[in-house]
């Protein structure tokens, strides 16, 4: 629970953020963006899926965020389309490497910082992710991310963040 935390916070407060002070754009780099948001700060590089099975229930994305006041560097976050089955496995698939991710209903994550950096490690060599599961109606989840300019925006976001203030 304790690695849920700072996403849970980041999910409450982002409608107050995004009303006090808008976010930075870093760069746009093929479908990944970075981004800075002084008010927390934080920075982020962030995609939306490429491929979805069936209709999304919510807006489905991936980020890697960094929190230089909290000292979290390069964590992993997936937002899925649609809600999973409570207990459902939750896999991404990044090139031949599999990790299976810890969260709750739509919102899934990295277990330990370890896992976080081998994910990002695997973003940076693969041209395709894959995030898969079971819904609460019994159906399937996959949501599929090109990953091409990923690098970059993780990159860029974590050079937006290298000095807080």
């Amino acid at each position: 629970m304790r690695r849920a935390l700072p996403f849970l916070l980041m999910l409450a407060a982002v409608p107050a953020m995004a009303a006090a002070a808008p976010r930075t754009a870093l760069g746009i780099f093929d479908g990944w963006g970075a981004f800075r948001d002084p008010a927390a700060p934080r920075c982020y590089a962030i995609a939306a899926p490429a491929a979805t099975i069936g209709t999304p229930q919510v807006k489905a994305y991936a980020s890697v965020g960094y929190w230089p006041k909290s000292r979290i560097r390069g964590q992993f976050y997936v937002r899925l389309s649609k809600a999973r089955r409570a207990g459902g496995e939750l896999r991404l698939t990044i090139g031949s490497r599999r990790f299976i991710l810890t969260g709750n209903g739509a919102h899934g994550w990295a277990s330990d910082a370890r896992m976080d950096a081998a994910i990002i490690a695997a973003i940076r060599s693969a041209p395709s992710m894959s995030v898969e599961s079971v819904s609460t109606s019994g159906g399937s989840i996959a949501d599929t991310y090109r990953l091409r300019g990923a690098a970059t925006a993780i990159d860029a976001a974590a050079l937006g963040c290298a000095r807080p203030g």
